[in-house]
């Protein structure tokens, strides 16, 4: 392999994880306690929501699109849950089940609306889904009456504090989703149209293939990721609250972008992603411990935003000009 080669592979697919072992040795150094095996677990447990999510939100990025509604869906899909899962009329395994079911439900419905309307009316995205967070967050706390919900069946609850392995039983669920969504853009043909779609939408139409379903399917499945996320957030904290998510369609884009994944679509992956959240993930912590508050958190997280996106910009520059056949 010449260097030419190994550059190129470098830029395109190292680069994150790199960057991530780098910070990880930096906080193992100046952080008190950040190596240690129990607040290496509540890491891996803090960043399993937002891998989730930002999960679905790399489907509609690599089609040039977004989502800002995520959070406040979020939020709906728990109440929804919150309120079957507490449902007396019900055995708890059924409660259980139903609640799961419903989570997924409203998260995709909310997603095939988004979809649904950004294409059919071709609105862009980010008008739709802003529609879409004041509508689910009223609907959240309509129907809750702006009550946070608990007393989830013990089943339920215990499972979200059960590891497997030494890991956290939720961060298993994320990573096995970003085995699934990896093998579906990788391996699939949806998953190429999705790549191909984000490329060049014209050229995709052009040679027979229904765009719309495609696209509108990205944003279900993003929901539907939201819904997953839902459960598990109830998982972790045993609750259910029509205030919660705000924020976290900001910390999915940024862990998307972090990750490598280009805001105009076609390039990125679901592994750069997760690798994306682990860095937000990792900072958030090791800063944490270094004592820095929220808001100082907050900036350097914005900052890291912004150098993701120049650092993305002067790569895909290098990458046309080191660009090989492989």
């Amino acid at each position: 392999m010449n260097l030419r080669k190994l550059a190129y592979l470098l830029l395109r697919e190292a680069g994150i994880g790199v960057a991530l072992v780098l910070i990880v040795v930096y906080f193992m150094f100046a952080a008190p306690n950040f190596a240690s095996p129990i607040n290496l677990m509540n890491i891996c447990t803090q960043i399993s929501i937002n891998t989730v999510i930002a999960a679905g939100m790399t489907f509609v990025i690599l089609l040039g699109g977004i989502d800002l509604s995520v959070g406040s869906v979020l939020a709906l899909c728990t109440i929804v849950a919150g309120l079957t899962i507490t449902n007396e009329a019900f055995s708890p395994g059924i409660a259980i089940f139903l609640a799961v079911l419903g989570s997924l439900a409203i998260g995709a419905v909310c997603g095939l609306f988004n979809g649904f309307v950004s294409e059919r009316w071709k609105i862009h995205s980010f008008v739709v889904t802003l529609g879409m967070l004041n509508i689910a967050r009223g609907a959240a706390l309509q129907i809750s009456d702006s009550r946070t919900l608990f007393g989830f069946p013990e089943a339920f609850t215990d499972l979200g504090s059960q590891t497997v392995f030494g890991l956290p039983v939720i961060f298993i669920m994320a990573l096995t989703l970003v085995v699934i969504g990896t093998i579906v853009l990788n391996r699939s043909v949806f998953g190429r149209m999705i790549y191909a779609i984000g490329n060049n939408e014209e050229a995709v139409r052009l040679s027979g293939h229904n765009t719309i379903v495609y696209k509108i399917a990205a944003y279900v499945i993003c929901g539907g990721c939201v819904g997953i996320a839902g459960i598990m957030y109830m998982l972790r904290l045993s609750m259910a609250s029509p205030i919660l998510g705000v924020g976290f369609e900001l910390n999915a884009i940024a862990a998307v972008v972090i990750g490598g994944t280009s805001m105009m679509g076609g390039k990125g992956s679901l592994v750069g992603t997760f690798l994306g959240a682990c860095i937000i993930g990792v900072l958030n912590n090791g800063l944490l411990l270094l004592g820095m508050g929220d808001f100082v958190r907050q900036i350097v997280t914005g900052l890291i935003i912004v150098a993701a996106v120049v650092i993305d910009t002067y790569r895909n520059r290098v990458l046309s000009k080191l660009q090989v056949t492989e």
